[in-house]
């Protein structure tokens, strides 16, 4: 069981500011303050504490990701330990004047504010762009909530499977199918894919900022950036005016797209082109199949013959285990990938060398897996420096940095 090692701040430690400058990474000396909710922001937040930003949560202790069956401290759930790791959290009451304030003097100390709060809500508390540039000319100011603001779709509430299905990836989801009511993606994919945006925006105005002294306002629409993510493959006839076709990217919408059963279980294989079927063919015992016209041609026409050919490969790939495939796919350079089952992740090989699971110690939490950071940089690692706090554990820390100073721009 490999275990993570965790770089804590010691007291005291880091610049005039108060930002952690000791931990590297290529965003050290930046400051990020978390003021968003559930996965979307504290996710584009974490990334950014990942590697190296000194990221502030301004939270509520009732935060959806505190709330959850599983935990052994109130409030530290499973998605909270690694969703909202590299930050300090404060709790602060912003419907009370004198923690305003206090939460508007942490905001002027930041470079980056994070928030998916109504615009509304934003504006009642003196906290959306407009009001807070002329005091803060610098800050990056990132909101994002799930329609346009300025759309009539602005006050509906967004949950990510709302927006799969507003981004029209419920739609692929039924045609590719063939069904009548078709299952979300089983992953909060418009939360992740909007965190994504979120962090490499904030970045983009973060070099802006850097080389002109100002800041700016970023809008990140969830069903926006789910759409244009979903139609970069799938626009396809519709990509011409007139259009020339529907949209649906033939391969991934082919039935037959599917992952094999194996000797012993299950394995990704996508033979793409005629040779690939044939040494497929082969390896399995059955070349009298290689002769079949549909593997001959220049290429295999998948919208025409995809799914005869996958119920034709369904045939052959239980004569051979995964492993074995694997063997025989890597020779051919046939694409190939093992399917792996989730609960098995911890003892896999790929999984286990990369150190995307590993093992830490969490003060109040005890052992933990931690996600790994799937990156890395040659000069300025990213790294997991500290543990998800609990609720408020850093509100006396950050606001005596301020009172002495130590984090005014």
């Amino acid at each position: 069981m490999e275990s993570a090692e965790f770089a804590e701040p010691a007291a005291g430690t880091g610049s005039s500011t108060g930002t952690d400058l000791s931990a590297g990474g290529p965003l050290a000396g930046v400051r990020v303050i978390d003021m968003a909710t559930v996965v979307m922001g504290p996710y584009a937040a974490q990334i950014l504490g990942d590697l190296g930003a000194d990221v502030i949560k301004i939270e509520s202790p009732n935060d959806t990701v505190r709330v959850g069956a599983l935990h052994r401290t109130p409030g530290m759930t499973p998605l909270n330990l690694n969703v909202n790791r590299n930050k300090r959290s404060v709790t602060l009451n912003l419907k009370d004047e004198g923690e305003h304030a206090r939460a508007l003097e942490l905001i002027g100390t930041a470079d980056i504010l994070i928030t998916n709060m109504r615009i509304e809500a934003l504006r009642r508390l003196g906290m959306d762009y407009d009001s807070l540039a002329a005091d803060h000319p610098r800050l990056v100011h990132v909101h994002a909530q799930g329609f346009r603001p300025d759309s009539d779709r602005a006050k509906l509430a967004a949950y990510d499977e709302t927006v799969q299905a507003a981004s029209g990836l419920l739609d692929l989801a039924q045609r590719a199918g063939d069904v009548g009511a078709p299952v979300v993606l089983p992953s909060i994919i418009a939360d992740k894919v909007a965190a994504l945006t979120i962090v490499y925006a904030a970045l983009a105005a973060l070099v802006h900022q850097r080389a002109t002294g100002r800041g700016q306002h970023v809008e990140v629409p969830m069903v926006d950036t789910l759409l244009a993510f979903n139609l970069v493959e799938h626009l396809q006839g519709l990509t011409f005016e007139p259009p020339m076709g529907p949209t649906g990217f033939p391969l991934s919408m082919n039935k037959g797209h599917r992952a094999r059963p194996t000797k012993d279980g299950l394995a990704m294989i996508i033979p793409y082109s005629p040779q690939n079927f044939r040494d497929l063919f082969a390896a399995a015992g059955r070349p009298d199949l290689a002769g079949d016209p549909r593997v001959n041609g220049e290429f295999i026409d998948a919208q025409r013959d995809g799914e005869a050919l996958a119920e034709l490969l369904e045939t052959v790939t239980p004569h051979l285990t995964t492993e074995e495939w694997t063997e025989v796919c890597t020779k051919h350079s046939i694409p190939v990938g093992p399917v792996l089952r989730l609960d098995d992740a911890p003892e896999d090989p790929y999984v286990r060398e990369g150190h995307l699971l590993d093992v830490a110690e969490h003060p109040s939490e005890g052992a933990y897996r931690v996600v790994g950071i799937p990156l890395t940089f040659s000069a300025t690692p990213a790294s997991v420096r500290r543990h998800a706090p609990l609720p408020g554990q850093h509100t006396q820390e950050v606001l005596a940095e301020i009172d002495r100073g130590e984090v005014g721009r």
